[in-house]
């Protein structure tokens, strides 16, 4: 995928609504972390990390759809679990790295790098990243919290508020550019 590089002005400059007007497209399809099948966090079952506490990959068909991502798990009952009560399974930041949104970064996660803190599932790029999040949660969690609120605020109102800065949106992990800004 490739990256965006918004800057944010004024929240009334009227630069600031037509990037985010060109900028909307892009974002939408990244609100969850999927992929070009729209298969929610590479497929893993969101649910088996809080029954099971561990990452496993979900069946095709034990499936449901939510907030237009494919969710898979890896039997009816976890299905059925994540159907009644979504918002309690699914991995916060829609399931992309937190540690990259604290730095003002929208990048793929590792399903396999994750923790649950404070009963919400959150997810890193690395198990460095990961291990910082452990150690250190609160300001970590805040940070990202302040980039996804922007981030929220776009998918909403179709403008991006406020940032005060360049805001890279990166959806490809492997690339140089986001290498160098995070180990998380």
């Amino acid at each position: 995928m490739s990256t965006i590089l918004l800057r944010a002005l004024a929240p009334t400059s009227l630069s600031v609504l037509m990037m985010a007007a060109l900028a909307l497209p892009a974002l939408a399809e990244e609100r969850i972390n999927k992929n070009s099948e729209n298969v929610a966090i590479r497929g893993y079952d969101t649910v088996a990390y809080f029954t099971e506490g561990r990452a496993v990959e979900g069946k095709p068909e034990f499936e449901y759809v939510w907030q237009d991502a494919r969710w898979r798990f890896v039997k009816a009952g976890h299905r059925d679990m994540f159907a009644r009560d979504p918002e309690r399974y699914a991995p916060r930041f829609g399931g992309f790295c937190n540690g990259g949104l604290s730095l003002g970064y929208m990048i793929q996660a590792n399903p396999e790098n994750w923790s649950i803190i404070d009963g919400r599932l959150y997810m890193n790029h690395s198990r460095r990243g990961r291990d910082r999040l452990r150690a250190n949660p609160a300001p970590i969690i805040a940070a990202a919290e302040g980039t996804w609120t922007v981030f929220e605020h776009g998918f909403a109102e179709g403008t991006r508020g406020q940032l005060g800065g360049e805001l890279p949106l990166t959806a490809d992990a492997g690339s140089k550019q986001q290498a160098s800004k995070s180990s998380f």
